[in-house]
């Protein structure tokens, strides 16, 4: 009969590391936060965080954003240290990374191609299959 209670592998290093659970925890709590700020600074409005990712030493984090205008970009840089210290009070870690945002390249990377999808589709003007 198998054992039920080792339903993860013990050797879980790479599937459950530490810093995968950190980024997670992180992008839960950041997402809540400029939510509660969106209502405050319109600024911060329809900004979504795709994904977090800390250095091995968890000094520092950045923190991936579907779209980043220059607007919502400055008023991040204006919320950081609010953000960290949140960031600090919420999570149990030894240190509070020091967060930066960028635009998630994965986003326009996708746009990219969906735009290269549409114009093999489309055919061109004046063709015969028109």
């Amino acid at each position: 009969m198998p054992d039920r209670r080792r339903s993860f592998p013990t050797n879980s290093g790479a599937r459950y590391a530490r810093s995968l659970r950190v980024n997670q925890v992180l992008r839960e709590v950041l997402a809540d936060e400029l939510e509660r700020l969106a209502d405050a600074d319109e600024r911060l409005r329809l900004l979504t965080i795709t994904s977090v990712e800390t250095t091995p030493d968890l000094r520092h984090a950045t923190v991936y954003l579907s779209t980043l205008e220059d607007e919502a970009a400055e008023a991040l840089e204006e919320r950081r240290a609010q953000l960290q210290h949140l960031v600090g009070r919420e999570m149990r870690i030894k240190r509070t990374p020091r967060l930066s945002f960028l635009a998630d390249p994965a986003v326009r990377s996708g746009e990219a191609i969906e735009d290269l999808l549409r114009r093999i589709r489309r055919p061109p003007k004046g063709s015969p299959s028109e």
